[in-house]
């Protein structure tokens, strides 16, 4: 892809940072000598349990609706309320907005949440930081326009009409595994919203905060239904019909309704875990809570008070100038993290049986899910054998965590080898099976691929499904190939997958990092793996799109408005995770030596005296274009494993000897 000449420059935000220069070798002296201090910080963040996780920052949505939740279930404290209030009133920009992500524009429905959370713990309307948000609200549409989870949260507090949100019938809960719009069908974060979400939607509770959202609103019209022939106006019309039927047979009345709401319960109790979560996630723990509430169970219930005891859990304190704050994790990743971190450290050069490896590898097969999940309704037969994500997710283990996690113990000299070959042995198997239909591989769940649920008028809220994907798939095809598969059928049409969703311009679309960047770093080196030359016409389309994108620092950024935008693409501010995972991919494809040396130069030049680099920009994702991440320990693990991986090729090339 050419330069657009038209296209806007990039918003950046301003960095203290060095600009490295922007050609020349890099001293090989230097680069270790950063690697090794890499690897010292890195080895400082371990738990002693053997485990490593970063803070998951993510916007105030978070922290908004953890103040709405704890008013609603008036469990909320003087001091839970006004730390968070702290924290929100931290994050507005000078425009009066909050964003998703650091730098990017004001999101209209966060910037809602956020103005209706500041009200209900205290805040004037009539203060200047509030009255600047909601100029930009009117401007923005008002709450009119707002996304339909910020039209449900003001809904229980009496601020929006219950009739003028999209009803979420109950029913749903029975419907068989292979209906259309059967809850499987949902991705399965989506599936442990939507379940809760309609017993809230059908029992509409109001509690009154005593505030007024009057002055967001801008008067504008509702949007025309689509036309009847249309499947959006269809659904549009069967909505309407829905929430009648429920004013004419409220539950009271409702025998099936009543059955459906109970089975509904019964699947979000069978799905609690060990921390008092659902799926790990802000997103069903709080729906969750709010839905079992309102069918009578009291905050003191078990299941209650674990629930909001282990919200408690994802809580992060911090002291600033203002007083202290705390900001809720959306989720946490420590399996994932502590992945990561092991296959840095190996790539850095330590040795398979260093104690920080062996004590994270114990942890790590401590983590196997061996018990069954959501995933075996796609999968009956196959037997488990992934990790999740989080500390407690066993219902849900994903194809991406397993993957890299079979990398990492490959590696590992355990003393129990027959354990850990069992472990992997198993965890392959699961992986393998998860295979979908067209040859990728989704996250959570096989062919999760139907796309009638998109169409919904309640699901304007981001990814609600989770179909193939060329990062996961890369992942996965990789784990395979460095295990001796790539023989397999499974294998072969992984590749072939991968191959056929390369994008015109020789990237790879990443769902869960940002963004094209992301994904062709996870393919380059996937492929390479499997066989694919490095002089093939893919591998170097792919590594021509990375030098086009390469920035004058030497780095690789790219805005996460690249997702909306193409203009974006490829363009953005360096960072030190996606300059890693560019040069990841030049590495592989064992070219481009003037622009792997300027990477290397970017991260030796940006690193902080502790060790580590610093970045402020997000380069994780949630739902493309809708929720991303910012991954605390990105910008350690990655770079040191790109520096690993450079002086390692040097040594073999006789540039040296390897660390």
């Amino acid at each position: 892809m050419t330069a657009n000449p038209h296209a806007p420059e990039p918003v950046l935000i301003a960095s203290t940072l060095p600009v490295p220069p922007p050609s020349g070798a890099p001293d090989t002296a230097a680069a270790r000598a950063t690697l090794d201090a890499a690897v010292v910080h890195l080895r400082s963040l371990q738990h002693p349990d053997g485990w490593w996780k970063g803070d998951l920052a993510t916007n105030v949505t978070m922290d908004a609706e953890d103040l709405m939740l704890r008013t609603f279930l008036r469990v909320a404290t003087p001091e839970t309320t006004e730390q968070t209030a702290r924290w929100i009133r931290s994050q507005q920009r000078s425009d009066g907005t909050w964003a998703l992500y650091p730098g990017g524009p004001g999101d209209l429905s966060t910037t809602v949440e956020a103005w209706v959370a500041l009200r209900i713990a205290g805040d004037p309307a009539e203060s200047v930081h509030l009255q600047k948000a909601a100029a930009y609200i009117r401007d923005s549409g008002g709450l009119e326009s707002a996304r339909v989870f910020t039209h449900l949260w003001l809904a229980l507090f009496g601020l929006w009409r219950w009739d003028d949100c999209p009803t979420l019938p109950p029913e749903l809960i029975l419907l068989p595994k292979r209906a259309p719009l059967n809850i499987y069908n949902w991705g399965c974060w989506a599936r442990q919203t939507i379940v809760p979400l309609t017993i809230v939607s059908s029992r509409r509770p109001v509690r009154q905060v005593g505030i007024r959202v009057d002055e967001l609103r801008s008067g504008a019209e509702p949007p025309r239904t689509d036309p009847l022939w249309t499947l959006a106006g269809g659904f549009q019309r069967l909505d309407r019909g829905l929430r009648a039927f429920g004013k004419l047979l409220p539950s009271s009345r409702n025998p099936v309704r009543r059955i459906a709401e109970r089975q509904a319960a019964e699947w979000i109790l069978a799905r609690q875990e060990a921390d008092g979560g659902w799926g790990g996630i802000q997103p069903p723990w709080v729906y969750s809570l709010l839905a079992l509430h309102v069918l009578g169970y009291p905050v003191d219930h078990p299941a209650m008070a674990a629930g909001i005891r282990g919200l408690d859990g994802f809580t992060v304190h911090a002291e600033t100038d203002e007083g202290p704050v705390r900001w809720l994790e959306a989720c946490q990743s420590p399996v994932w993290d502590t992945g990561l971190a092991v296959t840095a450290l190996l790539e850095a050069g330590v040795p398979g049986d260093d104690p920080a490896v062996l004590t994270a590898a114990g942890w790590l097969l401590d983590e196997q899910i061996t018990a069954g999940g959501d995933w075996q309704v796609r999968r009956p037969e196959l037997p488990s054998g992934g990790w999740a994500f989080e500390f407690a997710n066993d219902a849900y283990p994903d194809t991406d965590d397993t993957a890299e996690i079979v990398m990492a113990l490959r590696r590992v000299r355990h003393p129990d080898c027959e354990r850990l070959n069992k472990a992997v042995d198993r965890a392959i198997a699961w992986t393998v099976g998860m295979q979908s239909a067209d040859g990728g591989w989704g996250a959570f769940d096989a062919d999760n691929t139907h796309e009638l649920p998109l169409a919904l008028p309640f699901c304007d809220f981001g990814a609600v499904i989770d179909p193939p994907s060329a990062d996961v798939t890369a992942h996965v095809v990789e784990m395979m190939a460095t295990a001796g598969l790539v023989d397999r059928p499974e294998c072969r049409r992984g590749v072939a997958w991968l191959l056929d969703a390369q994008e015109p311009d020789g990237s790879w679309f990443g769902r869960w990092g940002a963004h094209h960047v992301y994904g062709t770093g996870a393919v380059v080196p996937a492929l390479v793996a499997a066989g694919i030359p490095a002089h093939d016409p893919h591998v170097r389309w792919a590594t021509e799109w990375l030098r086009r994108h390469q920035n004058d620092d030497g780095g690789w950024g790219e805005d996460l408005r690249s997702y909306d935008d193409p203009d974006w693409v490829g363009r953005g501010e360096s960072t030190p995770s996606q300059t890693a995972w560019a040069l990841l991919a030049l590495l592989a494809a064992g070219d481009s030596p003037d622009a792997v040396e300027r990477g290397i130069r970017y991260l030796v030049s940006t690193q902080l005296p502790d060790g580590s680099w610093a970045e402020e920009l997000y380069t994780g994702t949630g739902f493309p274009g809708d929720f991303y991440i910012g991954y605390g320990l990105y910008r350690q693990v990655f770079p040191l494993w790109a520096l690993g991986r450079y002086l390692a090729g040097r040594a073999d090339s006789g540039g040296g000897e390897r660390p």
